[in-house]
């Protein structure tokens, strides 16, 4: 994976809209995160994994503030996760993960994604299988055994370690992501990571046309326009 991993982060990142889109998502899954497991850090990890992403994308301080306040409050919405998944351009898989307090609403606004870049929204389980679900840590070292017996010390479930021009990737089980990243903190006291993440990981790719291609770069900002949808994950490989 490495830097493949982190090139199509980079391009994903480049359709992820304008800077409002961004605050706004992360205001809402902080909010969300805050109110149904504390809006203290140092005692809701999920919390302070979550502030420590927003600050590296550069995200204000006062938008983290607002949305920690907001659920202090006990009030505001109520969101709940919607996951919606199908195919794109070129037979690839996607899956939509989104946050709503209107399910009818945002059922509506995905399909018409779907509908406008020719693509196939599915139901529930039609291509989740075929992606690994993953927690993803990506950080500048040279020596990937020794970051793996650091990992093996801790007795940290490792799917796979990676090292790629100096940038290790490591990637483990979705519910080792607290435990992965205690232990490399632990092991390298100033490590600096570069991905620290829980994503859908696929287990295929679909090397897409230069048209498909661009019908996907379409399809995914069509969807990240949409203000319910968090992330959108996918197995097309664009070319070049």
């Amino acid at each position: 994976m490495g830097r493949t991993y982190e090139n199509r982060k980079a391009s994903m990142a480049k359709t992820a809209g304008m800077k409002t889109k961004i605050y706004s998502k992360y205001g809402k899954e902080i909010y969300v995160c805050a109110k149904n497991g504390g809006h203290d850090p140092s005692a809701n990890l999920s919390l302070r994994r979550l502030i420590d992403k927003a600050k590296k994308d550069q995200v204000p301080g006062h938008v983290i503030d607002k949305a920690i306040d907001k659920a202090k409050g006990g009030g505001g919405e109520d969101y709940s996760l919607a996951r919606f998944e199908g195919f794109g351009p070129g037979s690839c898989m996607v899956i939509v993960d989104c946050l709503t307090d209107n399910n009818n609403r945002t059922f509506g606004e995905v399909r018409t994604c779907f509908n406008k870049a020719k693509a196939k929204l599915g139901t529930q389980g039609t291509v989740a299988h075929m992606f690994d679900h993953r927690a993803i840590f990506s950080f500048k070292h040279d020596d990937e055994e020794t970051v793996l017996e650091a990992l093996m010390e801790k007795d940290v479930d490792v799917a796979d370690i990676e090292n790629d021009d100096g940038i290790i990737t490591v990637i483990a089980p979705n519910t080792e992501f607290n435990n992965t990243r205690t232990a490399l903190s632990e092991a390298f006291p100033e490590i600096d990571f570069e991905i620290e993440e829980i994503t859908f990981v696929p287990q295929t790719h679909v090397e897409l046309s230069s048209d498909d291609a661009e019908q996907m770069e379409k399809f995914i900002e069509l969807l990240n326009d949409c203000d319910d949808v968090q992330e959108v994950y996918h197995n097309a490989q664009m070319p070049g």
